[in-house]
């Protein structure tokens, strides 16, 4: 996903390993990004660039005019069996088919405008119903969505739109009158309740109750930073030869403090599993529901109401604005290159957007910077001979030299010493270049090597066409660019991540999961260097990044942020290794440091326990019991096989369990659990991943006492892997939260939704989906009388 395509990876590998050994050492020891780019480049030959379009071949990114048919009919079924969401993402899929102006899409439109008014979606309907006539909906079909187009309005309280809509109607069959007589009963019939429900809202006697919006409060820095852009007053930006630029707390910070709240400079949807398509329907217009069917592909915005671009078939958004602001900053170019960029993978297309928004910003300060030597060795700039020269204590701090303060530069600021969320910024993020393979820094050269010539053949076919002089006359240097910040993103690519519902509506218990949505470069995030217990929190909602303290940060303490492997979640040895090969670093943190000097017994989530005397076991390949009274002895590789075979057991449950096979998925969950607690301590995190499941089980049953009793064990175990104050116990809380509320447990469900409310605004303020429901729930509570259903948690 974020590399290129598997095929085109073992094709440049194979091209790699039959270079002669002096090309090799050409590539491999190249002094400058642009000797590495400018050999590569000479190295791609038509036969590679011919390979490559068959690959990019395979990625259905045009508008087939076959389609919207198929993916009409599709929905049609879907709707019928009312699964209104399923059938909204294919009449989608058909829009991003159809020409404007046609049946085809107008038809979708309308279908989809059906599916959103089931799913109390009454302004998408509404929008829909327009474009739906806007592309020539028949005429013989318009009493149809002007009625549902009457629905809307009235339940959206806009009575006077509605009674002006009805006689619209009733004016334009006066006077073409186009129905035959049963239809045209039935018509009235339905204008006569409209009319009835438009007077029976008119005449209540209380206020229609306006549309809740979501107040972000909190959502914005309460005092911004002078010096360093979309981070709070609270934050300072430091460097050091050791640590690089790093930020601390200029002030002491409480926990829930918002630090940084930065918009990516770019951002890139992930397109998930894309497999090249074959030949054949089938594989042809896929109808599997992915992240690119359901966000926006400029602003990450959550839609089911896509308005597809008018060029591609791949491309869609939340709105026209959308779509328009992403025509004019990049997709005017990458629109044409669609299969290319998906077979070329993320980092690539990543690459490519930044320097084409790098357009935007003074377009002769940026050739300058490019055209300057960029080490291969990741240097800064052009200007640092000597990192360590450059390094300062503070921003626009000085530094001694002979005796006399100096102003010192600091990578990726401005003349002022501002940080900014800007191209300078993201141009200074170190590449790392001597740390990468010669192969993959060849992958990566060759891959950016055929985008630019797929745009310098762009250009020439249409002199007309999107792709600027500047960027055509320059494309070498461009070039450099592209790859300079392709070899940055294994550094420096942020995950942008949101969390998805997975639970079925039938169980009232909402599960979730974190989902990565999109890779973007968040220059100021970026700046934070990782521990494996940081002490911030972050979130996203679209392309915005905040980061919260998650404790108590002291004044002059580094404020550090994890870059994936967390200490509950992995081990000391795993991480070490991750960190190693994907950042380029040995971790010191202190949680590294307390588990290298820790016993042989593992974390309390990963141990296993005795089968005689549930002690816990300790050990390397052969684990003892812990308790001096007994010596019993078991191997790991044993033990570790009962696990596997554990986890796949619980799988087999877990998807009886997707598939409403309840009672079975218990029967077996029940008996696994009881297997488990022979060689798995109480805390172990299969256990817990049981519980859970056995929560979820009698939710669906409706049997809430048993539910909260199976999730508060699942917590217990949760608490003891990620700690009391951890998001991932804030979500489990709030899945407990919601049990003792659907079983009208009103003492335990108050109790609950302060500990998850608690929680969870430290990780997320107050203005996250979870807090908005707990916040509902508790003023559900506060008025209701007291009613146990069962032990307080």
């Amino acid at each position: 996903m974020d590399l290129p395509v598997d095929e085109w990876k073992s094709y440049v590998f194979r091209k790699w390993s039959l270079l002669p050994k002096s090309i090799q050492d050409a590539v491999s020891t190249a002094d400058t990004l642009r000797d590495l780019f400018l050999h590569s480049s000479s190295l791609l030959q038509p036969e590679d660039e011919m390979f490559l379009k068959s690959l990019s071949g395979g990625y259905l990114v045009g508008k087939d005019p076959n389609a919207p048919p198929f993916y009409r009919e599709e929905g049609n079924k879907k709707f019928q069996k009312k699964d209104y969401t399923g059938a909204t993402v294919l009449y989608s899929k058909g829009i991003s088919h159809a020409r404007p102006h046609t049946a085809d899409i107008s038809l979708c439109y309308a279908n989809r405008s059906a599916a959103l008014f089931y799913l109390d979606e009454y302004e998408m309907c509404l929008k829909d119903i327009t474009r739906a006539q806007m592309h020539g909906y028949p005429e013989s079909l318009q009493p149809k969505v002007t009625l549902r187009k009457v629905e809307c309005l009235v339940t959206l309280g806009r009575l006077q739109e509605a009674g002006q809509t009805i006689r619209d109607l009733e004016s334009s069959f006066a006077a073409k009158p186009t129905l035959a007589a049963a239809q045209f009963q039935i018509l009235q019939r339905n204008l006569c309740r409209l009319k009835m429900k438009v007077k029976e809202r008119e005449n209540l006697t209380a206020t229609f109750p306006e549309v809740v919006t979501k107040v972000f409060e909190d959502m914005d820095l309460r005092e911004e930073n002078e010096q360093i852009a979309s981070a709070s007053s609270s934050v300072g930006l430091r460097v050091d030869p050791l640590r690089g630029r790093y930020l601390i707390a200029t002030k002491d910070i409480l926990p829930g403090e918002l630090l940084v709240k930065e918009d990516a400079f770019v951002s890139v949807l992930n397109p998930g599993e894309r497999p090249p398509l074959h030949h054949g329907l089938e594989s042809k217009w896929d109808t599997r529901v992915t992240n690119g069917d359901l966000y926006c592909h400029r602003c990450l915005k959550h839609t089911l109401a896509m308005v597809p671009c008018d060029g591609c078939s791949y491309a869609k958004y939340c709105s026209h604005e959308c779509m328009q602001q992403a025509w004019d900053l990049y997709h005017n170019i990458e629109c044409p290159l669609g299969g290319l960029l998906l077979a070329l993978g993320v980092f690539c297309h990543v690459a490519l957007r930044s320097t084409l928004l790098a357009r935007f910003e003074d377009a002769g300060k940026v050739l300058k910077k490019l055209c300057g030597e960029i080490s291969n060795k990741g240097m800064c700039s052009p200007e640092s001979e000597n990192l360590i020269q450059m390094l300062s204590s503070d921003v626009g701090g000085e530094s001694e030299k002979n005796g006399k303060g100096v102003k010192t530069p600091v990578p990726g600021c401005d003349i002022n010493g501002k940080y900014e969320n800007n191209y300078n910024a993201v141009f200074h993020l170190l590449p790392h270049t001597e740390n990468h393979s010669p192969e993959y820094k060849f992958l990566c050269a060759l891959s950016v090597s055929a985008l630019c010539k797929q745009l310098e053949a762009a250009d020439s076919s249409k002199p007309e066409a999107a792709v600027p002089p500047v960027l055509c006359s320059e494309l070498n240097v461009w070039g450099v660019a592209m790859l300079k910040q392709m070899l940055q993103l294994q550094c420096n690519a942020q995950a942008i991540t949101t969390i998805q519902q997975t639970g079925s509506k039938e169980n009232n218990i909402t599960d979730s999961r974190l989902v990565r949505l999109a890779t973007g470069i968040f220059p100021v995030v970026s700046l934070l260097n990782h521990s494996c217990s940081p002490n911030t929190s972050m979130s996203f909602v679209s392309t915005v990044a905040t980061i919260r303290a998650s404790e108590k940060i002291g004044k002059g303490q580094e404020i550090l942020h994890c870059y994936g492997p967390h200490h509950s979640r992995m081990g000391v040895a795993d991480r070490q290794q991750k960190l190693r090969s994907q950042y380029f670093f040995d971790c010191g943190c202190p949680a590294c440091q307390k588990e290298k000097h820790r016993a042989a017994v593992g974390p309390r989530w990963e141990a296993f326990c005795c089968s005689r005397c549930g002690a816990v076991l300790q050990g390397g390949d052969v684990l003892s019991c812990g308790s001096t009274s007994c010596t019993e002895s078991v191997s790991r590789e044993h033990l570790v096989s009962r696990l596997q075979d554990l986890r796949q057991r619980v799988g087999s449950a877990r998807n009886l369990l997707s598939n409403g096979q309840l009672e079975q998925a218990i029967q077996l969950l029940l008996v696994y659990r009881h297997d488990a607690e022979n060689f798995l301590s109480a805390e172990h995190s299969m256990v817990g991943e049981m519980e859970d499941a056995l929560a979820q089980a009698y939710a669906a049953l409706g049997d809430w006492q048993k539910s909260a009793t199976h999730l508060q064990k699942s917590l217990r175990v949760v608490e003891v892997q990620h700690g009391p104050a951890s998001v991932e116990m804030g979500h489990e809380l709030f899945k407990l939260a919601q049990l003792f509320f659907n079983g009208f447990a009103m003492a335990e469900a108050l109790h609950t939704v302060q500990r998850a409310e608690k929680v969870l605004m430290v990780h997320y303020g107050p203005c996250s989906d979870e807090i908005q429901e707990l916040q509902k729930m508790k003023s559900c509570l506060m008025d209701s009388p007291p009613f146990s259903l069962g032990p307080s948690v």
